[in-house]
């Protein structure tokens, strides 16, 4: 298990990147892990992204952080830990809210750096979100691959470009046509790791989860599943 403080600001202020990380009204978040955790889908919505936050916020090349929510917990929560929250004023999905995001954060810092980080990384570690930054810092825009090597869970725009997010789905080839440098996935493993399935949560929790994850005590997805498979076929 990994453990953090509960404030995790990063209050060196060298960090030049900005990350903007959207989060669904936790009602509606993490809709296909509600068959392997049952009612504790919207709670572990909220831990996830409080790992992701903290991490990132713990992270030195990390400045600052944007969460896009229209959830008043999760804002309250997040805000808590020093993110900024903003409202998901588009209301016109993922990618609207996180071109919001990075307009909110280039109207305060023209000339940022500006990442787009998924919610859903509870395990993420802030040397290997270094790492990543590290790399993506020598391409206009960037990005990582998600543990399927489907989708996307980071996408990065250096000053002055555009972050033209393309995420959902299959969002890594969008992600590469649309002139994106694929960050090589070696020793970013956390980086990689969100969590959408009973599966994803067993492999996150074996690599290791953060404080507010590690609190709900989840079960192994294939415990919960077992528990909660239907009798007929």
């Amino acid at each position: 298990m990994r453990t953090e403080g509960e404030i995790a600001t990063n209050t060196d202020p060298t960090g030049s990147w900005s990350l903007v990380v959207p989060l669904k009204p936790l009602a509606r978040a993490k809709s296909r892990l509600g068959r392997a955790v049952g009612g504790d889908r919207a709670r572990l919505a909220l831990a996830f992204a409080q790992d992701t936050v903290s991490a990132a916020l713990s992270c030195p090349a990390v400045r600052d952080v944007v969460v896009v929510t229209d959830d008043p917990v999760a804002s309250a929560a997040l805000t808590a830990l020093g993110a900024r929250a903003v409202a998901d004023v588009p209301a016109a999905g993922l990618n609207a809210a996180l071109e919001h995001g990075a307009r909110s954060v280039r109207a305060r810092r023209p000339a940022a750096a500006v990442a787009a980080l998924n919610a859903d990384l509870p395990a993420l570690r802030p040397e290997e979100l270094a790492r990543v930054l590290d790399r993506a810092a020598a391409f206009p825009r960037a990005f990582v691959t998600d543990a399927q090597g489907i989708g996307t869970t980071f996408l990065s725009a250096a000053p002055g470009v555009e972050l033209r997010p393309a995420f959902g789905g299959a969002s890594r080839a969008r992600h590469r046509a649309s002139g994106a440098v694929e960050i090589p996935a070696a020793g970013v493993d956390s980086v990689r790791r969100d969590v959408d399935t009973g599966e994803d949560l067993r492999v996150a929790l074996e690599l290791g989860v953060g404080r507010w994850t590690a609190a709900l005590r989840p079960a192994p997805a294939a415990e919960v599943q077992g528990r909660s498979a239907p009798d007929g076929p």
